[in-house]
């Protein structure tokens, strides 16, 4: 069998450990399990990553980075403000009804990051990347269309945030 280098195997990994967590919960996402997911062995997992929870994190920002490319490709460009906002809340729906099992995963990992404090940092990283992108998708348009905003961009996107947890919250219940 060909030597597969670690920066080649990181993704791999990663892939196998959404797969299987996504499908069983990351209670199922032992170093064992996900080596087993993607047929090697478990030292590979701890070759790759160091820690379970190396891993865990950058599940975390696999996750995160998905979503928000996933966001941003749905960003109009030639709408009204309004017309702007509702088409990203749709896009950002869509991703909730097609892949309830990754926001299923997120959601688990947030619980387990509240307590567990290398894993906090990357739930922090999650909350503000995708704070940063929903501010600036609001900033831009605003610009585009020339509408005001009565708020700051940043208080606008965190109300449409909390929300946005709260309404996949209920959904996945």
């Amino acid at each position: 069998m060909a030597h597969v280098s670690a920066a080649e195997r990181r993704p791999q990994l990663i892939k196998a450990a959404i797969g299987l967590m996504a499908r069983e919960g990351v209670a199922a996402g032992s170093t064992r399990a996900i080596a087993a997911e993607l047929g090697v062995a478990q030292a590979t997992v701890h070759y790759t990553f160091g820690t379970k929870e190396e891993l865990y994190r950058a599940v975390m920002e696999q996750l995160t980075h998905d979503l928000v490319d996933q966001v941003t490709r749905a960003a109009p460009t030639d709408v009204s403000f309004e017309e702007s906002i509702v088409t990203l809340a749709e896009a950002l729906w869509r991703t909730v009804l097609e892949q309830p099992a990754s926001y299923q995963l997120l959601t688990e990992l947030s619980m387990l990051a509240l307590r567990t404090p290398h894993l906090k940092e990357a739930l922090q990283s999650h909350h503000g990347e995708v704070l940063a992108v929903t501010t600036k998708q609001v900033e831009q348009a605003a610009e585009r269309t020339g509408h005001r905003l009565a708020q700051p961009a940043e208080a606008i996107a965190r109300f449409f945030q909390a929300g946005f947890d709260g309404l996949t919250m209920q959904h996945l219940s």
